[in-house]
């Protein structure tokens, strides 16, 4: 029997008409939730406690896969190839998406083309934090210490957005720290911890378990206000340096031409998964402020990201690695 040859216009009828059954299927098999950093660390904790609950609304399991290196650039680009059918999806960073492409040159994706927002989850701030029998236990501390030995001013980080703040504080301190940089943040965190750098600038969760533990002690904040997760630490603000009140965040994000329909159904469940109380006071127990948003909002953030940031790396004349 030949084949009906369709016209062009019964060919995008006929892609419409299917589409929508296809997304209305989804999903029929396991979610990958693609971490740019190593198992354990704050990226990768927060993504374990999505994914659980995101796995029982969605009816399959959602698997969290972590492919660290290059300050997270590995597991963005990977996500950025990936076949957009909603079964790759990435937790992506404002480090990974609107820092590397200000401080890096060989960034081989574009953060707002490549991909789909469906959701921001969280944003969180970010810490400076000493070892509790280290010589210096508060910000003025240090900062005297490293000028009385410029030899071991250094600090440990694992994402650009924590060398940032490093040179940051260096243009408004007057310090000379040099980053140690790490593969993920426990490698960094457990690098204070064992007295091997002098401070360690990280996530509010990869910092917060040695806190608890009572080996590291938190000397500055990014907050704009005291945070309630970290009660007594000081904002860098209020220890008279400017430019440092910073919130980072992450977000759910699908490979760009993943279907509307899909991307509306993650969303969907993430807002649900966020909004348990449960998760709420997970999220808040490790220094997350929990939130939102819709695909909308979540690209023009990552908009005004990209420009604030490409001007903060321009302003301290840091050259592109």
């Amino acid at each position: 029997m030949p084949c009906k040859r369709l016209s062009a216009g019964a060919v995008v009828l006929a892609a419409f008409v299917h589409a929508p059954a296809f997304a209305n299927d989804y999903p029929t098999r396991p979610v990958r939730l693609v971490v740019g950093y190593t198992a354990g660390g704050g990226s990768d904790i927060l993504a374990r406690v999505l994914a659980q609950k995101m796995s029982e609304g969605l009816g399959v399991q959602v698997v969290v896969e972590n492919r660290p290196g290059a300050a997270s650039m590995i597991a963005t680009e990977y996500v950025a190839r990936a076949a957009p059918d909603g079964y790759t999806i990435l937790l992506g960073a404002s480090g990974a998406l609107a820092i590397n492409p200000a401080l890096y040159k060989e960034v081989k994706y574009d953060a707002a083309r490549d991909f789909a927002p469906i959701s921001l989850v969280a944003s969180l701030p970010v810490l400076m934090a000493v070892n509790k029998s280290g010589p210096a236990q508060s910000l003025p501390e240090l900062l005297a210490y490293a000028k009385a030995h410029p030899e071991k001013a250094n600090y440990s980080s694992a994402a650009a957005p924590f060398r940032l703040i490093g040179e940051q504080l260096n243009l408004q301190a007057g310090s000379r720290f040099q980053e140690i940089l790490y593969k993920g943040s426990t490698d960094a965190v457990n690098a204070a911890i064992a007295n091997d750098v002098l401070a360690t600038i990280s996530d509010s969760i990869s910092i917060g378990a040695g806190l608890k533990t009572g080996k590291l002690k938190a000397i500055a904040i990014t907050s704009r206000a005291e945070h309630p997760s970290f009660p007594g630490v000081p904002t860098f603000t209020s220890l008279g340096l400017k430019g440092l009140d910073v919130q980072l965040w992450q977000g759910l994000l699908a490979p760009a031409g993943t279907p509307p329909a899909i991307v509306d159904r993650l969303q969907r469940e993430v807002h649900r998964v966020i909004a348990l109380p449960e998760v709420q006071q997970r999220y808040a127990a490790m220094g997350l402020d929990p939130e939102t948003s819709t695909a909308a909002e979540f690209s023009r953030l990552i908009a005004s990201e990209l420009t604030r940031w490409s001007g903060i790396v321009k302003a301290a004349g840091i050259e592109k690695l």
